[in-house]
């Protein structure tokens, strides 16, 4: 089994699986902790019509993604910053649009050949160089607003209220972290493709949060299940010849279901 390490592509899927799991672990902390699991999830779904767009004029399609999905999280923001009346139907609009619009333009784009397939369902053993460097760069921003907002974002997270009145700009906060969310979920679609993606943005961090009640240990704690999913997925993957990212996902769920039957076992108790 370990015969396997000496292959590159093993090798970039090993790195590209850590540098992913701390964006999950980081990002999908902060969306689970500010209820933002469905605008994540219309952005993921709405971006593939970036992809779409990027074939059809010739640009690399995770950089149609990124500027799609950048596009998509600004107009959720600024409709339901203020207010989120109607969210679900407002996302549901947004989703169905970027999915339809990336079907199109696919369709329209003349003899492409491009497996649209990996970026569904992700493609984590094909992960370029290049792409690796990408996506060091997001980590890289990720890890750095984090830091520096730290005390703004817990504080919005759990009270925005109280956030303002301790003169925290929540606007350009939620601003900056639904861009940072975009950035994070192409990233991410990378992996485990646009389908999944949501899945390992949640289940780590909703894993962490019944182990510690503080938000850095829970982004610290995400990003170790993340890894460890990622780790014994490609493992899997590479054992039975099935996909790498429905595998990845495949342990994540079933460790979900084992964590939240043993909670629910000993609550009772």
């Amino acid at each position: 089994m370990l015969d396997v390490l000496h292959y590159e592509f093993m090798q970039n899927a090993l790195v590209t699986s850590l540098i992913v799991s701390l964006i999950c672990g980081i990002i999908g902390t902060l969306i689970v902790i500010n209820r933002m699991v469905f605008i994540a999830g219309g952005i993921a779904h709405g971006s593939y019509g970036g992809i779409g767009l990027a074939l059809y004029f010739g640009i690399a399609p995770m950089l149609g993604a990124s500027i799609f999905a950048l596009f998509l999280g600004l107009i959720i923001a600024m409709i339901t910053h203020k207010n989120s009346t109607r969210l679900d139907s407002l996302i549901g609009v947004l989703w169905a649009f970027g999915m339809a619009l990336g079907i199109i333009m696919s369709d329209l784009t003349p003899g492409y050949n491009v497996d649209l397939m990996s970026y569904l369902f992700g493609a984590i053993l094909s992960v370029s160089l290049e792409d690796m460097i990408g996506m060091s760069g997001v980590l890289l921003l990720t890890i750095v607003f984090t830091v520096l907002f730290y005390k703004q974002l817990l504080a919005m997270s759990f009270d925005a209220q109280f956030a303002k009145l301790r003169g925290v700009n929540v606007t350009l906060l939620y601003f900056a972290l639904v861009a940072l969310i975009a950035l994070g979920v192409v990233i991410i679609i990378r992996a485990v493709g646009l389908i999944l993606v949501i899945a390992l943005l949640t289940i780590p961090p909703y894993i962490a949060e019944k182990l510690t009640n503080s938000m850095g240990a829970m982004m610290a704690l995400s990003s170790l299940f993340s890894a460890l999913f990622c780790f014994v997925g490609l493992s899997i993957s590479y054992a039975f010849d099935v996909s790498s990212g429905a595998s990845i996902i495949l342990v994540a769920t079933t460790t979900f279901f084992i964590q939240f039957l043993i909670g629910h076992f000993f609550h009772r108790s």
